[in-house]
């Protein structure tokens, strides 16, 4: 059941962005920069595996997903910036988003102002909710999102590199898939467990 559930994600994953190509990578990470839980990290490495195969290129494949977060950035600045802490808190309820990950990129921007969006970009967690703080303190828009972009680049391009280099030991090195292929259930059962552990500690967080 495990393996059909990952197969199942694998396949709609890799069937947004084979199908839909650069766009596909950038609609993808669009929604994980609008606060939807979908993580980058496996975005990302997934279209470095296919630069791996020839279909993409490395360097459009990270301009892509930077392009992505800067279109899904607009929601959380928009939503800072027209209802501030509060219309967060209400919308960020229907997405697992709890006052910790609010407070913590609060703390963030009050400690680097606007180049915390540039730094923030390259850390996990406060990536993806840096835009409210900066929609909440009306950051200039055209600072906001070039920061956004030069900052999501290298985080792209380091995951899709990733994705490619393993690509590439997988075609190359038989071991690498035999080893993949031996680990299937227990990565899968870390997978679930991990997931089915977040969900819970965020509706339990979202309930106090």
């Amino acid at each position: 059941m495990i393996e059909t559930i990952l197969g199942a994600l694998a396949a709609i994953l890799f069937g947004v962005i084979a199908s839909g190509g650069y766009l596909g990578v950038a609609l993808l990470m669009a929604i994980e920069s609008a606060c939807i839980p979908l993580p980058s990290e496996l975005i990302m490495p997934a279209a470095g595996y296919l630069v791996s195969t020839g279909r993409f290129d490395l360097y459009l494949a990270a301009t892509a997903g930077a392009i992505g977060c800067n279109l899904g950035s607009i929601v959380g600045y928009e939503i800072g910036k027209r209802g501030g802490r509060p219309a967060a808190e209400r919308w960020g309820r229907y997405l697992l988003i709890g006052p910790g990950e609010l407070d913590a990129a609060d703390r963030f921007f009050a400690r680097f102002g606007g180049a915390a969006v540039l730094i923030g970009r390259l850390l996990p967690v406060i990536r993806s909710f840096i835009a409210f703080p900066a929609g909440v303190a009306r950051m200039r828009l055209v600072p906001f999102h070039l920061y956004t972009f030069v900052g999501s680049w290298p985080w792209c391009f380091g995951l899709a590199w990733l994705g490619m280099t393993l690509g590439d030991r997988w075609h190359s090195d038989p071991r690498v898939k035999a080893a993949f292929h031996r680990a299937d259930l227990a990565i899968g059962v870390v997978l679930v467990a991990l997931v089915t552990f977040y969900v819970w500690h965020r509706l339990r967080g979202l309930r106090r």
